[in-house]
C-alpha cells in the first residue's frame, strides 16, 4: 500500500471528519432540503472550522496545521570522493598567457 498508515494523525483525521459532519449538519438545517445550498453551506461553514481551527491560538496540545504533521523527506546527499592532500597537477599545463594569433586578421600585407 501506497499509504503508511502508522504515519497518519488519526487525531487530526478525526477532528477534520468531526467539522465536515457537523458542517454537513447545519447546512442541511438550514438548506430547506436544496442539495446545492446544502453543499455550499457545508463548504462555507467547513472552510470556516477549518481556519478557526487551524489559524486561531486555542492552545490545545493538538497539531494545527498539515504542515506539523508532515515530516519532509530527506534525501541524503550523494557521497563524495574525499580530496587529495595535495593537489594534482595536469600533465600538460598551458603556460602561455598571450591571447592565440587569429591568420585571417593577423595577415600581414606583403610589398
Amino acid at each position: 500500500m501506497p499509504i503508511d498508515l502508522a504515519e497518519v494523525n488519526w487525531l487530526y483525521v478525526i477532528i477534520l471528519a468531526f467539522f465536515v459532519f457537523v458542517a454537513s449538519l447545519i447546512g442541511n438545517v438550514m438548506s430547506w432540503q436544496s442539495r446545492t445550498t446544502a453543499a455550499g453551506l457545508t463548504a462555507i461553514l467547513f472552510a470556516v472550522l477549518f481556519i478557526a481551527w487551524s489559524y486561531y491560538p486555542h492552545g490545545l496540545p493538538l497539531p494545527t496545521r498539515l504542515a506539523d504533521t508532515v515530516k519532509p523527506a530527506t534525501v541524503a546527499p550523494p557521497p563524495t570522493a574525499p580530496a587529495p592532500a595535495t593537489p594534482v597537477r595536469p600533465a600538460n599545463p598551458v603556460r602561455d598567457i598571450t591571447p592565440p594569433r587569429n591568420p585571417v586578421t593577423d595577415v600581414t600585407p606583403q610589398r
